[in-house]
């Protein structure tokens, strides 16, 4: 994988963590999501 992809995944990936931490519980509940799955699901992401 090229580094500027690599940092694009990466970039992305953090981001997906960071928005869904921002998410209270019921949000999170509300979209189906455990946030013990959030790192999972950013990892899908990319």
């Amino acid at each position: 994988m090229n580094p500027i992809r690599a940092f694009r995944n990466w970039r992305m990936y953090n981001e997906t963590v960071r928005e869904l931490n921002r998410l209270n519980t019921r949000q999170l509940n509300d979209l189906g999501i455990n946030r013990a799955d959030i790192e999972k699901i950013a990892r899908r992401a990319i």
